[in-house]
């Protein structure tokens, strides 16, 4: 699964954005099929901005060193 970097999320709106326009087009014109992928397209965008927004809540997680053991020999 692709994750979207949080710094990304501006870049995500303006594509929201331009999907937006190319859909009413696609409407104006009757291209049916158009708007079905455009459609299908906008919901994984969305789906995306939203998981970005749900994993910018979340502090970081602190996993510490992982120690070796010592050699005893």
């Amino acid at each position: 699964m692709l994750q979207v970097n949080p710094k990304m999320l501006p870049r995500l709106a303006d594509l929201e954005k331009d999907l937006l326009l190319r859909r009413k087009r696609a409407g104006e014109e009757h291209w049916l099929g158009e708007i079905e992928g455009i459609d299908l397209t906008l919901t994984f965008l969305r789906t995306k901005q939203v998981d970005v927004a749900r994993l910018r809540q979340r502090p970081p997680v602190d996993l510490g060193l992982p120690h070796l053991p010592s050699d005893k020999n």
